[in-house]
């Protein structure tokens, strides 16, 4: 297993870099996020997955341990193969992808070139728990100090930082408010908003 290259970036593809690794120019395939990050002739680190088949050695780059990590728990799930987990890196990230799943809102899957709705079904049937808890996805949305900032303001960095509009995200606000009660539980109120979001679309 090649866990992490480390070298010099010497050409960038559409898909991939090329990582000088001891004088051996090594392809990583990447999403476009990872890629433009990345600067010909500027020394780069990339977490990698190796991907053995009976015809080929693939590497995947990526800007964190943690986005390699989604990339092989999505891989697990029936008819999800590198090349879409690749894809759905692309489209959402891990931490997206995780709040996704465990809300299964199929409309955000079915955004990857390659899910239909019964795929997108069939990954949160077998992946709701293995990527971890939404919990870990909704803190890591969540911008600033937890408890310095009002409920209303979490949960609406929150979902702003998950792709939804201001308006969007201050309507499901507005519908959530009265669970809020004396002591709001941020984590409790941005999986309701979700649920409010992803039954309105």
């Amino acid at each position: 297993m090649i866990a992490s290259v480390a070298g010099q970036v010497t050409a960038i593809t559409p898909y991939g870099a090329v990582i000088e690794v001891g004088g051996v120019g090594i392809l990583t395939h990447c999403t476009p996020a990872t890629l433009a990050a990345l600067r010909v002739g500027e020394e780069a680190r990339l977490a990698t997955s190796l991907v053995v088949r009976e015809e080929s050695l693939t590497l995947f780059g990526f800007a964190t341990a943690d986005e390699r990590t989604v990339f092989e728990l999505l891989q697990t799930a029936s008819g999800v193969g590198p090349k879409v987990a690749l894809a759905m890196l692309a489209v959402h990230t891990p931490n997206a992808l995780r709040v996704a799943v465990a809300s299964a809102d199929l409309k955000a899957l079915t955004k990857v070139p390659g899910i239909g709705p019964k795929g997108a079904q069939r990954i949160v049937l077998e992946l709701k728990d293995r990527l971890g808890t939404p919990d870990e996805a909704l803190d890591a949305a969540l911008n600033g100090d937890r408890r310095a900032a009002a409920w209303r303001d979490q949960v609406h960095s929150g979902l702003v930082g998950l792709g939804y509009s201001a308006k969007d995200a201050d309507e499901a606000i507005a519908a959530v408010e009265p669970q809020a009660g004396d002591d709001p539980q941020i984590a409790v109120l941005l999986k309701a908003a979700l649920r409010t979001l992803s039954s309105a679309r």
